[in-house]
């Protein structure tokens, strides 16, 4: 019953990770048609939901940041996850895996009425930087380009920044991406932010700002 139990939340998991970024993928109108709309998006932040990353916190993490009001944070167990073997497990993992850092944490803007994911991933401890960190995490993104990236102050911690785009061959479209890094001593800490196209990430842009601002480390 145990290999049965796994195998239904390793099936759920996926279920619900596939389900996440097909409707950020798949969703007609992607950025195309929301580049001309969109232009220069000032830093706005958004109003406070909350805070993840302590301990008792819906995600315990290395770091600490204030959520959106409304979005809603879930761990995510990724050893747990992959723990299995066979064509599911190795379909987890290339949900769950990106570069040198593994997903920790998913906080879901569909109760705020948008659609997309601030992501959380974290990673061993080392010596790598937060920009090598960065630069691996976009390079292992399928269909990545145009990446710049920035040196940024993010709460207490200085970190690198960096927005680039993702391409979908099937349907032809590029859409924004965000992400940053910053390194503590349990290890480097991506937080991500996708979106169903364009026009929907740079609504959530405010969200991605809180978190950034508000980031602290939770190691002493």
């Amino acid at each position: 019953m145990g290999n049965v139990g796994q195998g239904l939340t390793l099936a759920a998991l996926l279920t619900g990770l596939m389900a996440g970024c097909a409707a950020e993928e798949a969703a007609p109108g992607g950025a195309s048609g929301a580049s001309g709309a969109s232009a220069k998006t000032t830093a706005k932040v958004a109003q406070r939901g909350g805070s993840i990353g302590a301990s008792g916190s819906a995600c315990e993490l290395p770091v600490t940041f204030d959520i959106a009001e409304f979005w809603k944070a879930e761990a995510v167990d990724a050893e747990e996850t992959t723990g299995s073997t066979g064509d599911l497990a190795d379909l987890a993992d290339a949900f769950l895996r990106q570069g040198p850092v593994t997903m920790a944490c998913e906080v879901d803007a569909k109760p705020a009425g948008k659609i997309g994911f601030l992501r959380v991933w974290t990673g061993e401890p080392g010596d790598t930087d937060a920009r090598a960190v960065l630069e691996d995490f976009v390079a292992a993104e399928q269909g990545a380009s145009g990446a710049r990236y920035s040196t940024v102050k993010a709460g207490d911690i200085t970190g690198t920044e960096v927005e680039y785009v993702t391409t979908s061959e099937l349907l032809e479209e590029t859409k924004k991406e965000h992400a940053l890094a910053v390194t503590t001593p349990e290890g480097p800490v991506v937080l991500h932010l996708g979106g169903m196209d364009t026009a929907e990430h740079e609504a959530m842009l405010p969200a991605y700002e809180l978190a950034k601002s508000t980031l602290h480390t939770t190691a002493g």
